[in-house]
């Protein structure tokens, strides 16, 4: 009868296959909530959802205990969501398997949400930015990674200086007298449109390599990045911020190699950044196409 009452655990049994160790074994997709560190002491409970992984090195093992794994996870409902208790996790995560695991790997996904106020009217919206945080720990060793990305607007060069040169032959067409009126100018140009540039939602994703450093706060990191670029697209905005807008725009025309440029100065002056790759996409409302620059620090 005591037989009877024990649930049979098959996974302690040897494997019958051929014997080998396996890099990576456990589970995807699980959804927990998460604490993140905004500013002062605050924090940002967001759903976010978790890979976990442990390494099956004992060749002879059938399988790993998944259900260990899953209560580590849960953790993270109750704790700051930060590197130390990330380091606790994985060296956890390899403790659970009892001797058949020696390393252990946790992925986080989750939207971080941002309140944002408006360029002049002082107005506030929110914001969301997809975060991704990877940790590993092999062979005694950790290594973080964290990837994000943020959406800005980009206004084509080429364009504005096509769009200058309508505007000074409608001016030379319109006004043939050899001295022009003040006045006459400025309401023909509050009335006239000749040609606009074109401008675009650009995206800048960034995959950045932080070997054994603790990831910095995400609100000012995600502002260095929206500074450094320099059109940061608005939420709730009202004439005055959009006219604003437009004036940011006209001072920071770029291509895609030039908001490239602003990204890789800010990368490499970042000392707690080891490794970086980024890609800047910029969604061209002349083509059908986007115009994209990927670079990276060390080539992989």
């Amino acid at each position: 009868m005591q037989a009877l009452e024990t649930l049979p655990d098959i996974a302690k049994n040897r494997t019958e296959t051929a014997n080998y160790s396996l890099q990576w074994v456990g589970m995807e997709d699980i959804a927990v909530p998460i604490s993140i560190d905004v500013t002062d002491g605050n924090k940002q409970v967001v759903s976010a959802k978790a890979n976990v992984y442990v390494s099956l090195d004992d060749a002879a093992e059938k399988g790993i205990h998944m259900s260990r794994l899953h209560a580590i996870l849960n953790r993270l409902a109750t704790n700051a969501c930060n590197k130390n208790m990330l380091d606790v996790l994985l060296e956890d995560m390899v403790a659970s398997q009892v001797g058949i695991s020696r390393s252990a790997k946790i992925d986080l996904t989750f939207d971080f949400l941002l309140p944002k106020s408006s360029l002049l009217s002082n107005e506030v919206g929110f914001q969301t930015y997809p975060i991704e945080v990877n940790g590993e720990l092999v062979d005694g060793h950790y290594d973080y990674a964290l990837k994000i990305t943020v959406p800005y607007s980009s206004t084509c060069p080429c364009s504005a200086a096509l769009s200058r040169q309508l505007l000074a032959k409608a001016i030379d067409k319109d006004f043939t007298a050899p001295r022009i009126d003040k006045q006459a100018l400025l309401s023909w140009a509050q009335t006239t449109s000749v040609a606009m540039p074109h401008s675009q939602r650009s995206y800048a994703y960034l995959e950045l390599s932080l070997s054994n450093h603790a990831w910095p706060a995400l609100p000012p990191l995600i502002m260095q990045i929206e500074n450094t670029l320099g059109t940061p697209v608005q939420t709730m905005v009202k004439r005055s911020d959009e006219q604003e807008f437009a004036r940011l725009n006209a001072d920071n025309l770029m291509f895609c190699e030039d908001s490239a440029r602003k990204l890789k100065a800010m990368l490499e002056q970042a000392a707690w950044v080891k490794d970086y790759w980024f890609k800047v996409e910029h969604q061209e409302s002349l083509h059908a196409h986007n115009a994209v620059v990927i670079d990276q620090k060390y080539s992989k």
